[in-house]
């Protein structure tokens, strides 16, 4: 790929990421949803302008950097305040994992008509919801909490989880790893030493931002954590691959917790960086979408994700947050919001990548229906969630609202033409 062309690339990219975020903000429509369509319109299934496997090698080392870093502004902003909200995440975290692969790789086989192996490794790869669509999405309609901390919560200790699952799940299929009992073995090595290394170098991390001061060295905070962030997530996926993104979220919630390295101030730039990697990451992993890759589901592709939409995702919900002091209108809002994320375009894609190397039937059809999923999650969700959350009186905008009225109210009956 000549220089010129890859400059266009990124250029029509990144242009594409801020007009859908220009449009978001203009209409007041969910970002991830117009990101989404960017990425559709300028790339196979529109104009064309985008090819991400030009980028070759180098696409899973950009989207891989570009997710740590979003991953790591999750992990410094996660709060999961009280014991219910967090026994909440634990219960939902642990009943998805046993009936989302499940159901997912049941749904996947009968009605998508994947083999069993490939079934299991798009059952894993949807498992998590993601981070880079919910956060935003939680922010942008404002629920009430603590919703927004569960729902950041499940994604941000999932996503990894998932992500790891099916690289072995992967390599189970292409004969890379030998019975089950080396799955679980390698899935805990991934997960553990990726959290391990990612504590000890957010607490080194946190060390060396404490002896610098947030005011006037606040480039120089960002440029260290950045080259922290970038070497550790590097050095994990080399000594064990899919161990970056466990990192990533583990060193940032060391630093976030960290009282005495300024994290609010450094958390607004981190911030800001994740908000344009998601501007580039979500078209240009969206570009990669086909309609030939989509049209052979036909109507067992899309069977297959709306069950796991209305179907899984509700009785899941509904086991996990059995006995706890959830309402029915948190439960339900909970059961319909689980959006997919970049993280799954990145691996459904890689994975492609490999399964067609490796001679496998199917790599396209695998990576049709976890593109599916997420068009359809993201497409129904995200533009729905946030009239869904005030209907249901979710959002901290009824709840002001309501307040409001009720002042207003008030402040009527007590004047004397009020009586």
């Amino acid at each position: 790929m000549t220089p010129e062309r890859l400059g266009l690339l990124w250029g029509v990219t990144v242009f594409a990421g801020a007009t859908a975020q220009a449009l978001a903000w203009l209409t007041g429509l969910p970002g991830v949803v117009l990101l989404l369509s960017a990425g559709l319109v300028i790339g196979r299934s529109g104009f064309g302008l985008v090819e991400p496997l030009d980028l070759g090698a180098g696409l899973g080392t950009v989207v891989g950097l570009l997710v740590s870093l979003v991953l790591f502004d999750g992990g410094i902003n996660l709060r999961l305040p009280g014991d219910a909200t967090k026994q909440a995440v634990l219960r939902i975290v642990l009943v998805r994992l046993v009936l989302g692969l499940a159901a997912g790789l049941l749904a996947a086989h009968w009605l998508a008509g994947l083999n069993w192996s490939l079934a299991a490794v798009f059952s894993a790869i949807v498992l998590a919801t993601g981070p880079t669509v919910v956060n935003p999405l939680v922010r942008q309609i404002r629920l009430a909490p603590p919703l927004g901390e569960v729902l950041e919560g499940e994604g941000l200790i999932l996503e990894p989880i998932g992500a790891v699952l099916a690289l072995l799940l992967l390599e189970l299929a292409l004969g890379d790893l030998h019975g089950w009992r080396e799955l679980a073995l390698g899935l805990l090595q991934r997960l553990g030493g990726g959290v391990a290394i990612g504590a000890l170098c957010g607490w080194l991390l946190a060390e060396a931002l404490r002896r610098i001061p947030a005011q006037p060295a606040g480039a120089l905070r960002l440029q260290l954590t950045l080259g922290t962030l970038f070497l550790m997530f590097s050095g994990c996926e080399l000594l064990l691959p899919e161990s970056g993104l466990p990192a990533a979220v583990a060193a940032g919630v060391v630093v976030g917790r960290r009282p005495d390295t300024d994290a609010a101030e450094l958390d607004e730039l981190i911030r800001q960086l994740a908000q344009l990697a998601i501007t580039m990451l979500f078209p240009l992993l969206a570009a990669d979408v086909s309609w030939a890759e989509l049209s052979p589901l036909g109507w067992g592709g899309v069977a297959c994700v709306l069950s796991l939409m209305l179907l899984v995702r509700p009785v899941a919900i509904g086991l996990a947050t059995w006995g706890l002091d959830f309402t029915l209108p948190q439960r339900a809002l909970m059961s319909w919001l689980a959006p997919r994320g970049i993280v799954t375009a990145a691996v459904a894609s890689l994975f492609a990548i490999r399964l067609e190397q490796a001679g496998v039937v199917g790599a396209g059809r695998l990576q049709g229906l976890v593109f599916l999923t997420i068009l359809l999650t993201v497409g129904l969700q995200g533009l729905s969630a946030g009239p869904l959350a005030r209907w249901l009186g979710l959002s901290e905008v009824s709840e002001a609202a309501g307040d409001a009225g009720a002042v207003v109210a008030a402040s009527v009956q007590q004047k004397p033409g009020g009586q």
